[in-house]
């Protein structure tokens, strides 16, 4: 099974990441962007067959390793 987690900061969190990209796109040219959040993507292959299963077990690494749960959100897609 393959599990790929999205981790993005929770609304209303700064981010200066995401602010210097803006900037950078606006001074290459590209006008009319109005804000760029920036996040994580994560792939994760594990051995697992059971899909609920799995989900749980990801999750855990999320709340565990993978986000931090107070200033982040995360979502997980499970695929075989």
């Amino acid at each position: 099974m393959k599990a790929t987690v999205h981790v993005t900061l929770k609304s209303g969190v700064l981010d200066p990441e995401g602010k210097a990209v803006q900037h950078a796109l606006e001074t290459l040219g590209f006008s009319g962007v109005n804000g760029v959040r920036q996040g994580k993507y994560i792939e994760i292959d594990l051995s697992d067959a059971d899909p609920v299963g799995t989900h749980d077990r990801v999750d855990a690494m999320c709340r565990q390793l993978l986000a931090n749960t107070v200033i982040e959100n995360y979502t997980i897609d499970i695929s075989e």
